[in-house]
């Protein structure tokens, strides 16, 4: 036998027995399915199915639970890849339900400037209808967003003393622009964020500078898109030098 060939036995023996033991007795976790749905499942990388769990940890003997040893979980597996995380991946947005709260943050920030600026110019309106269907709304018209607008505005000059903006767009249309916005900002990295308040800011360009009540609107838009004061003040400025 060579030069250390007993040692290195003993030593798989060793891991042997105690792989023996792990089998015969240990922790076991037995689920229960208390919910299910459907999430983003961080490790598929895509919209899945899952099941909400709540453990009931035992101590088993020949894979047999014996003796309680308390609870564990909740935890969320994914139907996919059975992978286990934490209830707070339930927080994110499905991919489906992501886009549609882009497409209606869109929507809503562009009803916004028309309320704030008008819609008498055939320019803006066209290219609020455009950005709108290029966000999702493809059979979007000008004359939808007129009518809309009309509607809206009628809440004009009713807002609260605490908003300055409200005044612009209306008390209404102004808890919808945070509404829209507030809960989609978290999910969006900074150039997605800019990106909505840039759309915004073009369709209030088109017929010319902004307007007073266009601003305030925008600036709206970039408090509740979580982009600082400066960052948006410095992002209209810039596309107001754009040329469109």
């Amino acid at each position: 036998m060579l030069p250390g060939a007993t040692e290195v036995c003993d030593v798989r023996s060793a891991l042997g027995q105690r792989a023996m033991k792990l089998r015969i007795c240990g922790i076991r976790t037995v689920w229960d399915a208390v919910g299910d749905g459907e999430f983003f499942c961080p490790g598929c990388g895509g919209d899945r199915n899952y099941r909400r769990l709540t453990g009931r940890r035992r101590f088993a003997v020949l894979g047999v639970p014996m003796l309680r040893r308390g609870t564990t979980g909740p935890v969320v597996e994914c139907a996919a890849c059975r992978g286990h995380f934490g209830t707070d991946v339930l927080d994110h947005p499905t991919t489906t339900r992501l886009s549609t709260m882009l497409r209606d943050a869109v929507h809503t920030v562009t009803l916004g400037v028309l309320a704030a600026g008008g819609t008498s110019s055939r320019t803006v309106l066209r290219t609020a209808a455009a950005t709108v269907r290029g966000a999702g709304f493809d059979d979007c018209t000008e004359e939808q967003l007129s009518t809309v607008v009309e509607v809206l505005s009628a809440d004009i000059g009713h807002g609260s003393a605490f908003d300055p903006a409200a005044e612009a767009c209306g008390a209404a249309l102004a808890i919808e622009l945070h509404e829209a916005l507030e809960p989609l900002a978290p999910h969006l990295a900074p150039a997605g964020r800019e990106a909505i308040l840039l759309q915004g800011a073009r369709i209030a360009l088109a017929d010319g500078p902004y307007g007073p009540s266009e601003r305030e609107v925008l600036t709206t838009v970039g408090g509740a898109l979580q982009i600082c004061a400066e960052d948006t003040a410095r992002l209209l400025a810039a596309a107001a030098r754009t040329p469109s």
